[in-house]
């Protein structure tokens, strides 16, 4: 069958033809009959290899008959039909691969490719518990399909399953919530969890659910109880601190807080919405006990892989909120500092600054925001502004006009502009500028 001089010459062809070919294990190592047969086969990996799937059909089908048996021709046919989206032809040859070869995963797989393309989850299901043998990540795939296919009893027992040898990613945890919240199973899966504590107490996943059940439902106090009857079990868990430090804030003891709250941080199995929360709740804390702002600070860095919040940003605007300018402007500034392309915390900051009073400041950050956004009227406002409030009048008149230019479609901040064109004029005694100004505010009211 096979001439074994050809299989290196097989496998190079295989390394340079052809997107899928380069993470297989070779399946495609195929008997070869004669050397017309090689050559049919030849060309339609190198047809594919270049996006002729039609020529490469016709190749691979002279293949097949002469060999109709050969599952490795089977599955190159179906890539090609997948290829062009010809999902009931590719469903027919990959099938027919995985009966004459069912121990080669990437025949299944091929047939999985095209239930998922044709969103025919039902189907895929008992081809990811086949491909589940090769690979035991091939569980999220399962998961994503009960989900889809509102199985969800089925998603709930394999999470439960998949939790105990690993920690679960981002996806299966939203999954999981998802699941937890619903009315269909809350009931249910408190007793069991309760149940399952009862028989097992020394088993720390099930006090972890059942926090994270009882939390997602805002009952806080029964979530306590469950974090304390887990302290007393297992004392070195960091799960039993999620409530505990609410515990110890309402007790006024900021440094055991403190001490809960980063072995929550440092915890990397803990979810981001679970470390907001306990954050925000220690920071209102903070915010009546100073001292305890330099854990605020220290608490921050945890954030930073954070790619939806910004959380300085957060807690500036918070402090901002509480009228504490002082802390409004170091967080903006951090904030920025974390985020370099984030405009809106920079006008933030220039305001903040603005009612800071503290005038060489604004300028001097609003030209540095200005050398890196060129077209954002807002800064130039406060250059302006700032300038006038320091009584460097040109200067605020010349970087004002500039910046006129870049008001778009907002009447509030051109109308802004005028004012602060006004008083430079008036200052620089170009009555007739300042009379221009004066109509254009008008015109904007």
């Amino acid at each position: 069958m096979i001439k074994k001089k050809h299989i290196a010459f097989l496998a190079f062809l295989l390394f340079s033809f052809g997107n899928h070919l380069l993470a297989q294990e070779n399946p495609d190592a195929i008997a070869l009959v004669d050397d017309q047969l090689e050559n049919n086969f030849y060309e339609a990996v190198k047809q594919r290899g270049i996006e002729n799937y039609d020529k490469a059909i016709v190749a691979i089908q002279k293949c097949i008959e002469k060999e109709p048996k050969n599952a490795a021709f089977q599955y190159e046919l179906g890539k090609n039909y997948l290829s062009i989206r010809n999902y009931v032809d590719a469903e027919s040859a990959f099938k027919k691969a995985v009966e004459l070869d069912n121990k080669e995963r990437w025949y299944w797989n091929g047939l999985y490719d095209v239930y998922y393309q044709t969103k025919d989850y039902q189907k895929s299901i008992p081809i990811v518990e086949k491909l589940m043998e090769f690979d035991s990540n091939m569980k999220e795939d399962l998961v994503s399909l009960y989900m889809n296919t509102n199985q969800h009893g089925k998603a709930l027992e394999l999470l439960k399953e998949m939790e105990t040898t690993s920690k679960l990613t981002r996806t299966m945890e939203f999954y999981k919530l998802k699941l937890q919240q619903s009315n269909t199973y809350a009931k249910p899966q408190k007793e069991q969890l309760e149940e399952a504590i009862r028989k097992n107490p020394k088993a720390e996943q099930n006090y972890i659910d059942l926090i994270v059940l009882y939390t997602s439902f805002n009952q806080e106090d029964k979530a306590f109880e469950v974090a304390k009857r887990l302290e007393i079990e297992i004392p070195n868990s960091d799960w039993a601190h999620v409530s505990l430090v609410k515990f110890h804030l309402n007790n006024n003891d900021g440094d055991n807080a403190s001490k809960s709250m980063f072995k929550i941080l440092d915890n990397d199995r803990m979810d981001l919405k679970i470390k907001h929360r306990v954050f925000n709740e220690f920071l209102i804390f903070a915010v009546k006990n100073p001292t305890y702002l330099k854990d605020i600070d220290n608490a921050i860095p945890y954030f930073d892989i954070d790619r939806e919040i910004n959380v300085s940003k957060e807690v500036a605007k918070f402090f901002w909120k509480k009228n504490d300018l002082e802390n409004a402007a170091k967080y903006f500034d951090k904030a920025i500092k974390k985020d370099t392309e984030d405009v809106d915390a920079m006008e933030l900051y220039l305001e903040v600054l603005v009612q800071k009073k503290d005038f060489q400041l604004v300028t001097k950050k609003a030209e540095d925001y200005l050398e890196v956004f060129p077209t954002q009227a807002g800064f130039y406002f406060y250059a302006g502004l700032g300038y006038n409030q320091i009584k460097e009048f040109k200067k605020a008149k010349n970087i004002l006009e500039n910046g006129l230019d870049f008001v778009i479609e907002n009447k509030a901040l051109e109308a802004n502009f005028y004012k602060e064109l006004i008083i430079s004029c008036e200052n620089l005694n170009d009555k007739e500028k300042k009379q221009l100004y004066s109509n254009k505010l008008n015109q904007t009211k």
